[in-house]
Order: structure tokens, then sequence, then C-alpha cells
């Protein structure tokens, strides 16, 4: 771990804990404004997010903040200049949310921040409006004029898998250039532990109807001669896995995590809230089947409802299943592999249509270099621990992206977020130490690449 060896750097995150009540205080603000960029009534609020971000990068004194969009939702773009001999660093976020699902089952309203057991509760306050706080609270330790240069790319759509964003980089690229990225939207192994994530899975999300009848018959009628798609949906489903539970999907890429860490199975099951006796599937160690080998799950289903249900076969039904892609594979490949097999395996002849939405590339990203070099050093001041790298099993199609477009850049992946915050559940939340510490970190790594 390496010590505050500088009276500079003890200045620097002096004037970084000063800003940390002060991004609370605009955190809590900016929870409260619903900016769910995937249902269309919040459009209003998606806005009003982006609005407040340009008047809080405009509070710095920036004069060149504004908001660019290639057909999809405003991302907001403010640059600061670099000084002579400077690098410039681009620091990104998100401002859309996931939608909070049941109220009932938020312990608080998710609209309005809540401290309570050293947490700020609230829906995007780790994803990733933490993120966006800590940005700002890292430009306000010095003043708003940092001594590297700073783009700020913060997007509106990163929650519907970023669906513009290769348009608005291939946009804006010489606005979007820099040496080096920062991407806080990961997670760190644990509260207190800085974590540079080094690989994510991609996603293929894909829609799979299956169509037996041109209509609804009675069940006793013609039951047991005749398929009703629900059930021949099921079994569909029940193929994708084999009996271990490991994806039983031909052609997909599997690997093996590079990271010296894995989790220990307990901790896995209590951050999950695993229920009593039910076990873990799949093959291999966790860091394996969490960072390097693809899953899948079924994520919703169109079909009757209980409750207007009659004694009927069912003629059509749906489901929606997500695939995450290791690392290796490609969207392109993964989506034929898992819609050939969906096709292949259709049971008694039923006609089976796929249609993929989401998609997003896996990432490796190198922690190398001076620039990485200057973070390790950086977070482990700020931190008092020496950082980790770690992999993760979600998917940032957006980090691909960075990469296709800037490859010579360095890119590092940080964290607000913590294995207890809860991001995309019910009682989101941030730990308010590490919340202070990424502050403080970030603020330190702006300083350490301007000297």
């Amino acid at each position: 771990m390496t010590s505050i060896d500088d009276a500079r750097d003890a200045r620097v995150l002096a004037a970084a804990d000063a800003q940390v009540r002060p991004a609370l205080d605009e955190l809590a603000r900016m929870i409260a404004i619903p900016s769910v960029s995937s249902q269309p009534r919040h459009a209003a609020d998606v806005a009003a997010m982006a609005d407040h971000l340009v008047g809080s990068l405009r509070d710095l004194g920036w004069s060149d903040v504004r908001t660019i969009a290639a057909g999809g939702r405003p991302a907001v773009l403010a640059h600061w200049p670099a000084p002579q001999g400077r690098p410039t660093v681009c620091l990104y976020s998100h401002y859309d949310v996931q939608p909070v699902g049941d109220p009932d089952r938020w312990s608080t309203d998710p609209f309005t921040a809540t401290e309570r057991d050293g947490r700020l509760h609230g829906r995007g306050a780790a994803d990733d409006k933490g993120g966006l706080a800590m940005h700002l609270a890292a430009l306000r330790a010095h003043d708003g004029r940092p001594p590297v240069g700073v783009t700020v790319l913060f997007e509106g759509e990163e929650e519907l898998g970023s669906p513009s964003l290769d348009a608005l980089l291939a946009a804006h690229r010489d606005e979007l250039a820099a040496d080096a990225y920062v991407i806080a939207d990961c997670e760190n192994w644990r509260v207190g532990v800085p974590t540079f994530t080094t690989s994510l899975r991609g996603v293929a999300d894909m829609v799979i109807e299956v169509r037996a009848l041109e209509r609804a018959v009675h069940s006793g009628e013609f039951g047991g001669v005749l398929p009703d798609a629900l059930t021949g949906l099921c079994r569909l489903l029940a193929g994708l896995h084999d009996e271990n539970g490991d994806v039983a999907v031909a052609g997909l890429v599997r690997g093996t995590a590079v990271e010296e860490l894995d989790h220990p199975p307990d901790r896995l099951r209590a951050a999950a809230g695993v229920l009593d006796g039910v076990e873990l599937i799949g093959t291999g160690s966790v860091a394996d089947r969490l960072w390097a080998k693809p899953s899948i799950s079924v994520i919703g289903m169109d079909t009757t409802p209980i409750a207007a249900s009659a004694n009927a076969l069912i003629p059509s039904a749906r489901a929606r299943v997500s695939l995450r892609i290791a690392p290796g594979d490609t969207r392109e490949n993964a989506v034929e592999c898992l819609r050939r097999h969906v096709i292949g395996h259709a049971p008694w002849g039923l006609r089976v249509e796929c249609s993929s939405t989401e998609a997003a590339d896996p990432s490796v990203v190198p922690f190398e270099g001076p620039i990485a070099e200057q973070a390790r050093r950086a977070y482990s001041i700020a931190y008092g621990a020496d950082p980790v790298r770690a992999g993760t099993g979600g998917s940032i199609g957006m980090i691909a992206s960075f990469q296709a477009a800037f490859p010579d850049a360095t890119v590092l992946c940080t964290a607000v977020a913590d294995p207890d915050c809860r991001m995309h559940g019910p009682d989101e939340s941030l730990e308010l130490g590490d919340f202070a510490r990424a502050c403080r970190a970030e603020a330190l790594l702006l300083d350490r690449l301007g000297r």
C-alpha cells in the first residue's frame, strides 16, 4: 500500500473531503429526478436530468458545456482544455436509471434519497448517479480547474444498452478523444477495497415466440393430441441448460477467469439473498462462472395469466431470455448460436420465431502503462488499501465502444458501487464511506496526472 508521502497529495485529499457532503446533497437532488430511460412517460425527466447536469458543469465556471444526441437520449458533453503538455482525461457516467419495479418492495420511496445504516438509498444512488456526483466532487476539489484536460461525457441511455453511443462517438470523435477514460460504472470487490474491472461479459437479449395453433381450443377435446404453445416453450427453455446448469448452446466461447480473485460461495449466496437449500448452478470456479463463461436467464414471459386462464390449449407464447456473453466472444456469434439452438430444438414441429433486441460486446480491459500506474498509486493512497483487479458478470457495452473508437487510450473502469448496493433492484444504495474514498481517489488521480 502506498502512503501519503507528499504534502500536495494531502492538500488534494483535504479538498476532496470538503466536497463530499455537498456532493451527497446534490446526489439526493439527482435521485429525486426519475430519469428512467426505458419508460416513455419519463422522457421529460430524462431531459430534466440532462439540464441539471449542464447547470452543474457550468457552475464550475466552464463555458463549453452542451447536450448532444445521435438519434437517442441526450448526452451531456463538456470540456476543460488541457494545459500545455498535459494529458486529457474523459470522465464518463450515465444519468439514466432502471425502473423501480414494485414500489412496495422498497423500504422507502425510490426517488427520495434516504440515509440509514451508513448508506444512501434511492434509485440511481449507486448506478450511476453516484458516479456523476463523484466526478463533480473531484472537479470541485480542484475549484473547477483541474491540472489536466478534462472531457465530461454523461450518457442518458446506458440502461438501454447505449444504442446510439457508437454513432455519437463517430460524430464527435475529435471532441471525445482523450488519453484516458475513467468509466465510473463498475463495482468494488468489497467496501474499502478499490477495484479496477478488467473483464466484462457482453449481453444479448432475445424474444422467443412459439406458435402451435391458430386459436385457443378446448383442452379436454384436444389435449393429449395437440401440443400447446406454452408447454412447448417451457420444454424449449429447459433445453438451454444441461443437467448441471451450464449453458447448453453450442458454439459460445467459454473461458477461464484471469483475475486472481474468486468469489467464496457463501459470500455470493449472502449478497444475492439465495434461499436456504437452493443450489448454485454450473461447473467450475465461481469466478469462471460469473466472469468467463456464458449464462442464460429467462427474464420475462407473455402468456395467459392465471386469473384469466381457461381450460384451453394456449395457441402462442413468448419469452425473453438474456444471454451473457463471455470475453473473447462477439455479440454477432452469440446471437446466431442462440438462434440456431432455439430453432433446432423446437419440439413437436412448433413454429418458433426469434427476434434480438439489446446486444453488446464483452470486454477485456488491460490495466497497464504509466496512467494505470498513477491510478494504482492514487487509489491506494485515497482508500488506504491496495487496489485489486476483478472481472464482472455484468455488461457495459459502451466500454467496448470506447476501446474500439480510441484503441491507444487507457481505459480505467472504477466504481462507487459495492456488492451490497442492490443495483437494479429494490433498496438500491451507496455506501457512504466508499463514496468519500472514491471522490478522494479521482481528485488525486487528476492531480497526479497533471504533475
